[in-house]
């Protein structure tokens, strides 16, 4: 009888299965009903909630919370769920070995495909070779008829065919489900073979002349000339100047009004450029530096990307001291570092893990003391042009230091609106978690430097000190760039500014950090005579950085010219939809056409509003554009008023 199939999920009495048989080829001893379907993972990884509400001199910045669905930042990615197969006992016992067996695979789409065995030739009738009584019994039961459509079924199946109408039979089956068959034609050809084997001279009619080996010589076997690959059609075109190109005199007829408005603010920095002409379509103040804000993480996601590469990661060790117990953890400058699984930063390196690497390395030595070795970064840990109020109450930024979990955050947690509370001593309060996983008292926490690791001829036996006890790895650099971008977290960029000094042999300093990202910018091509740093985050205000700077490392990065600082682009958040951007261009309506076309960098500071990013027009035309804006009166009308610009470009068709 026809058993009940499963559904996924549902236990049942599975069992694995070999492969379907080929043509002509016996198949397994067990009829199968195999149902494959598709199941997608939902696991996605969220991006942690995006930059918003930091508040400089009172004014909160534009909120946003990063798109959740496998979004690191704006960058967007699918798990798939790998095909779910079952296996069900079709019911009744298995036939003897040797008998063929009609499968049917059922697809995710209801598909069945049945491969029909074709009736064997008329002769004598051939007595089947009786195995045992079980088998006998078992043979018995598989050719019992069952219903009057399954008997249908089975003389259907019995009937000879020609190609052209079992090919529109086999088509016609593939909408159909699967029915179990066994019929006797399966049995009696297994035992016309194994006597036609036998045989000398035997007629071979119909398809069973294809199973059999042909008697007459053949030619050679022929080796079929191999097809070429196909190209792969490219998921996202390069920009090549496709579209209605914008005229200089359109575009300047267009923002002249917007640029003037009283809502921007007293001064206005505005420049917009043709990434495939490379024209100048619009430029107020273009050459002239203004106070950037958090557009300056542009430079230094841009400088980091091509010092280090995007695949780069930051290593967290943990070494052994030089007394018995002593374990030092060594800051690498992981700001992502995170205490355990719930870190404000998916794919964290973790000191839970890290503690377990120590103790297995230990084996039977307790670990007494923690050290930390914060000797990487130097020079102040707070930037010229930081309000002293921005670590604490405002949660803005943290001491950069070279060790820290969660950016420095009290809880791994960011706010859409105000800053987030930060440790007054990130490194400390690292220190103090890692003791505590490795059941240390956090009294014990103190600053001191790694010994350094013994050479193999001069190491003592047992733990050497300076013997790596274990080691975690960051995510890759463009991942930390992403959330440094999407979030607007200041921390990271001031930390990841101190490894483009650190890659291009400066002092891991704020001054070292601000030189090599301008140097960095200079060696681009760019003007970096236009830019005047004073940290990486852009939080200081004492920060120059000019338009013409900010839209010409945006067409370098848009060219493809250089691939690693190109990848900066999956951290931009996107208008209405990531980040700092994801409540921007909605009022008043006509700014929503920007909605999902503008990709860009906002910075806030009180009395200052700026954007820089690429926009794509209604006509196909991909556009950069960096507009600075300062001495506003109230934050929500100017960027209201800021917003206008981009969104303007979108329809001008000018």
């Amino acid at each position: 009888m026809a058993s009940t199939p499963l559904r996924l999920g549902e236990a049942g009495p599975t069992q694995a299965a070999p492969p379907s048989p080929g043509a002509g080829q016996a198949g397994p001893a067990q009829a199968a009903q195999r149902t494959a379907g598709t199941g997608h993972a939902g696991a996605s990884d969220q991006g942690g909630p995006a930059q918003g509400g930091n508040v400089y001199g009172g004014k909160p910045q534009a909120a946003g919370q990063a798109a959740g669905g496998a979004v690191y930042g704006s960058r967007g990615q699918e798990n798939p769920g790998a095909d779910v197969t079952q296996v069900v006992n079709a019911g009744g016992p298995s036939p003897e070995p040797g008998n063929a067996t009609v499968n049917l695979r059922q697809e995710s789409d209801a598909t069945a495909v049945v491969p029909r065995v074709p009736a064997p030739p008329a002769g004598p009738a051939l007595q089947p070779v009786v195995r045992d009584p079980a088998a006998s019994r078992a043979r018995d039961e598989a050719e019992k008829p069952r219903d009057p459509a399954a008997a249908r079924a089975r003389d259907e199946a019995e009937k000879p065919r020609d190609p052209a109408a079992a090919g529109a039979r086999d088509e016609a089956g593939k909408a159909g489900t699967g029915r179990k068959t066994r019929t006797k034609a399966v049995a009696g050809i297994v035992a016309l073979l194994v006597v036609a084997a036998g045989l000398v001279g035997v007629v071979r009619p119909g398809p069973v002349k294809d199973w059999l080996a042909s008697d007459e010589p053949t030619a050679a076997p022929t080796t079929a000339a191999p097809t070429a690959e196909a190209s792969p059609t490219p998921v996202l075109a390069a920009a090549n100047g496709g579209g209605t190109a914008l005229t200089a005199a359109g575009v300047k007829k267009a923002l002249d009004p917007l640029v003037g408005s009283a809502a921007l603010g007293t001064k206005v920095h505005v420049r917009v450029l043709d990434v495939a002409s490379e024209e100048v379509l619009y430029a107020r103040n273009a050459d002239t530096m203004t106070t950037p804000a958090s557009t300056t993480k542009l430079l230094t996601a841009a400088a980091v990307l091509s010092a280090r590469g995007p695949a780069y990661r930051i290593g967290t060790r943990a070494v052994a001291g030089s007394a018995p117990g002593e374990v030092v953890l060594v800051g690498g400058g992981d700001p992502t570092l995170s205490v355990g699984a719930k870190g404000q930063f998916p794919g964290a390196a973790r000191l839970d893990q890290l503690a377990a690497q120590v103790k297995k390395a230990l084996g039977g030595t307790e670990p007494t003391k923690v050290t930390i070795d914060t000797s990487l970064f130097s020079g102040p840990e707070t930037a010229v042009g930081w309000d002293s109020s921005d670590i604490s109450p405002g949660g803005q930024v943290s001491r950069i230091q070279s060790l820290m979990t969660n950016a420095g955050r009290i809880e791994p947690v960011h706010n859409e609106y105000g800053g987030d509370p930060r440790f007054p001593d990130p490194a400390v309060a690292a220190g103090k978690a890692f003791a505590k996983l490795l059941g240390v008292s956090g009294d014990t926490v103190k600053r001191g430097k790694a010994p350094t690791a013994a050479t193999a001829a001069s190491a003592p036996a047992g733990i050497a000190p300076g013997k790596q006890l274990g080691v975690v790895q960051s995510p890759p650099m463009v991942q930390l760039t992403d959330w440094m971008l999407e979030q607007s977290d200041n921390t990271m960029a001031d930390v990841l500014g101190r490894h483009v000094a650190i890659a291009d042999g400066q002092p891991a300093t704020f001054d070292g950090a601000t030189d090599a990202i301008v140097k960095r910018m200079t060696g681009l091509g760019l003007p970096g005579d236009e830019a005047d740093l004073y940290d990486a985050s852009g939080l200081s205000r004492n920060n120059g950085i000019s338009p013409t700077l900010l839209t010409q490392l945006l067409a370098l990065a848009s060219s493809g010219q250089q691939p690693a600082i190109s990848s900066m682009f999956g951290g931009l958040p996107v208008a209405g939809w990531s980040g700092t951007m994801l409540k921007r261009f909605v009022a008043p309506r006509a700014n929503q056409i920007g909605q999902g076309v503008v990709r860009a960098k906002t910075g806030t500071l009180s009395g200052v509003n700026t954007m820089a990013g690429v926009v794509t027009t209604r006509e196909g035309r991909l556009l950069v554009f960096a507009i600075m804006a300062s001495g506003s009166g109230n934050a929500v009308t100017a960027r209201a008023a800021l917003d206008k610009v981009p969104a303007r470009l979108v329809t001008c068709g000018c």
